[in-house]
């Protein structure tokens, strides 16, 4: 995920320390170098991260700013642990977090999923001499405990805060490698971002999941019969390329970072099976199965960013058997060439999916779908044209009347039954005067009891509850309505 670094540049961030065998240092210069060292690993391992960086003291400035918005971030505060004094303090917001409204509401928790990693230019035993350990750790806890608290070992020197910024590299920004493969063929990829771990609900308590490094093909299928499956998430999948000793040197990057064009160009020369997938995939209409672990799977597939780029992308599916009910289980899938007759037809005119299920169930019915503005249009018209020619069509009318109420209850959608009933009332006063006295009084009734259910009403409010005809009896050139 994308990163924000906000740096505390206030005065207390100007203080001395003392390095042996070197000028004085300031607070300020040893976040600099543990930023410094940072910026490089992503320059080199994490080449696809955004990262915009904002400094602040008593205001704030946004030094350099994202190229895109995000709905998940991560968040790096760079500060020395001084709580501040008076108004707008730290020790002052958080001792005032239940006096404050909307207009001026603290920072935390986000608006956004995030992480919070504090990356403190002091040692434990500082932060807890001066009390503002257990602020901090109240910084995290408010952002739902998401994140984490570094202090540097030891003296305050580069050394431990090069130390201190490798532990948050290692834990958030190592970059994760794997190797596809697909029978005798692989290639060595990065998969950005790093995957998280899936947490899986066990009967004794919650278990991380991780995906294997060894990513396995196990078939193909087309784009039509996969549809657009529910996902937890969605990764790039680069190829990389390896120096003798397995460290990455990036896709066609050597050591000599100014042959780096050179390098790259002899690398695009190079067979590689990751981008003879992706021309594979893009071509045939096709995505790959791929297992990411114990009876857990995702899918390889090509997507394209523009009119001349795509990119070989990897959805991972929710871990289980049967991630994608139309297809089956997954371990049930196999070759078309296992099946008896071609599951696609001899001129591959249809799907064996969606699986039908072998069993019909007893509560089966049609089910009101409201995808596209033009089903519910059709579904208003439908009601619209019954209640023209009440009252021949008043059973067909309240049925058409009662499944759309149905469907809007169950989707909370109460504007519609306001909508709808303004409708009727309109159908009300546009009768001819030769029309029935009875479409009239079916009109203003149904109309009446859509407002009901639509203000929320308990007796009519009622998922179950049915709209019935109103009981009318007219004789000779009156009626009475009973």
């Amino acid at each position: 995920m994308p990163t924000v670094i906000v740096m505390d540049v206030s005065l207390s961030m100007t203080r001395p320390v003392s390095v042996e065998g070197s000028e004085e240092y300031q607070r300020k210069h040893l976040a600099a170098h543990g930023l410094t060292m940072l910026f490089e690993h992503m320059a080199t391992n994490y080449k696809l991260e955004f990262t915009a960086l904002v400094v602040f003291s008593s205001l704030w400035e946004l030094m350099v700013p994202f190229t895109r918005d995000y709905n998940t971030l991560q968040v790096v505060l760079v500060t020395d642990g001084c709580l501040g004094i008076g108004r707008g303090s730290l020790r002052h917001s958080l001792a005032t977090l239940s006096q404050r409204n909307d207009s001026n509401r603290f920072p935390l928790p986000f608006a956004f999923p995030s992480k919070l990693y504090i990356m403190c230019m002091a040692n434990l035993e500082e932060l807890q001499n001066s009390e503002s350990l257990d602020y901090l750790e109240r910084l995290i806890d408010l952002n739902n405990g998401e994140g984490q608290i570094f202090t540097i070992d030891g003296p305050l020197c580069l050394k431990n805060v090069q130390s201190m910024f490798g532990k948050l590299i290692d834990l958030a920004y190592t970059p994760f490698h794997a190797v596809l493969k697909c029978g005798h063929l692989n290639s060595d990829v990065q998969v950005f971002p790093r995957p998280e771990p899936v947490i899986i609900d066990e009967e004794i308590e919650p278990v991380p999941k991780h995906i294997n490094t060894d990513l396995e093909i196990v078939g193909f299928i087309d784009i039509a019969d996969i549809s657009s499956p529910p996902v937890l998430s969605r990764h790039l999948v680069l190829p990389i390329a390896l120096n003798r000793d397995g460290d990455e040197l990036g896709p066609g990057v050597t050591e000599d970072t100014e042959d780096e064009n050179s390098a790259s160009q002899i690398a695009g020369k190079i067979p590689n099976f990751c981008v003879l997938l992706h021309g594979s995939l893009k071509v045939e209409g096709m995505v790959a199965i791929v297992q990411l672990g114990s009876e857990w799977h995702g899918m390889l597939y090509s997507q394209a960013d523009s009119k001349k780029k795509s990119n070989l992308m990897m959805s991972l599916f929710e871990p289980g058997i049967e991630p994608l009910p139309w297809l089956g289980k997954t371990a049930q899938l196999g070759p078309i060439s296992d099946a008896k007759d071609n599951p696609y037809g001899e001129d591959d005119n249809k799907s064996p999916f969606p699986l039908q299920p072998k069993t019909k169930r007893s509560y089966a019915q049609n089910v009101t779908v409201w995808i596209k503005p033009s089903g519910l249009q059709t579904d208003v018209q439908k009601i619209l044209r019954n209640a023209r020619k009440l009252p021949e069509k008043t059973q067909t009318f309240y049925k058409e009347l009662n499944r759309l109420r149905k469907a809007a209850m169950a989707f909370g959608f109460l504007d519609l039954l306001k909508g709808v009933a303004n409708m009727l009332e309109r159908e009300c006063t546009l009768l001819p005067d030769t029309a029935h006295p009875d479409a009239a009084f079916q009109l203003t009734h149904a109309a009446q009891q859509l407002k009901l259910a639509s203000s929320g009403s308990s007796e009519y409010a009622s998922y179950d509850h049915n709209i019935t005809p109103l009981q009318t009896d007219f004789s000779g050139s009156g009626s009475e309505r009973i």
